[in-house]
């Protein structure tokens, strides 16, 4: 997608000078521009809505990335969950169903090494709620929230992973389905520019998505040493197209050395039913 061009009204942001107006001008990342109102100091910010296919292949290492939205035609809440590997413990994996969800599982058991952070239950399904994690704080969210706890509460018991120099962010998702209406909320829970000491907890929040978009959350900014935590609110991103070449899609983009699994699942608003699709490199 190319830079949005913007124009700039006169007004003052956070006690800043008056701007004149300006020539147009390129913009990117969450400050998008200003929209010309006709009032002056008036600004409102915009989130460019990135494509998805070009978020994955430019970035060979997001780590473990989640993507919540709404299907473009409006019927189906969509995610999807993948999982990336640098290791050969990490890369001995595949996704197996559960029940309503999945869990993963060593590929050759032979070779498992620590499965501490690498075998969990990636996605479970409480009610009308789908819970994603990158972790075993799945098992905490639906064990906290079938005692009536939200979805917050049962993070606040959580941090990131134990695994310094890294560690890696606990990213998470719910969607919640009833009535005939959909919402969901995306968590982060990251060391504090890699000190250990604090834990920074950011929860996101989004009701009656649109359709045709969604969010995109992944635990590295990118392939490093130490590995360097995502930033920043989850990504807008474009959902299109059915399950099948959605699932397509986000494989094919995914980077061929590093890619270990992928989840993908439509669940028709309506009616709450669903239909999944799993990718694993090994086979």
């Amino acid at each position: 997608m190319q830079p949005m061009k913007v124009w700039i009204l006169p007004g003052r942001i956070m006690g800043s000078d008056w701007y004149d107006w300006s020539d147009w001008g390129d913009s990117s990342g969450i400050a998008q521009g200003i929209e010309n109102t006709g009032k002056k100091g008036t600004v409102i910010y915009y989130m460019e809505k990135k494509s998805l296919a070009k978020e994955l292949s430019g970035n060979s290492y997001p780590g473990r990335g989640i993507v919540i939205g709404k299907s473009a035609d409006g019927k189906y809440a969509v995610t999807a969950y993948f999982i990336m590997g640098r290791s050969v413990n990490s890369r001995n994996r595949i996704f197996v169903e559960d029940g309503t969800g999945i869990r993963t599982q060593a590929f050759d058991p032979s070779k498992l090494e620590d499965p501490s952070l690498i075998i969990y239950a990636p996605v479970r399904v409480l009610g009308n709620k789908t819970i994603v994690t990158n972790g075993d704080q799945t098992d905490t969210i639906y064990e906290l929230m079938d005692r009536q706890q939200t979805f917050e509460q049962a993070l606040r018991t959580r941090e990131f992973e134990p695994d310094g120099p890294n560690y890696t962010p606990r990213i998470s998702g719910i969607m919640h389905l009833e009535n005939g209406g959909y919402n969901y909320a995306m968590s982060i829970l990251k060391s504090n520019n890699g000190d250990p000491a604090c834990c920074n907890r950011f929860t996101f929040a989004y009701e009656n998505p649109l359709a045709g978009e969604g969010r995109f959350i992944h635990t590295y900014m990118g392939d490093g040493n130490p590995l360097p935590s995502f930033e920043g609110e989850p990504k807008l991103v474009g959902v299109e197209g059915d399950i099948d070449s959605f699932t397509q899609m986000i494989w094919e983009n995914l980077n061929e050395e590093n890619k270990v699994s992928l989840f993908v699942r439509f669940i028709e608003i309506e009616s709450g039913k669903y239909e999944t699709r799993i990718i694993n490199k090994n086979q």
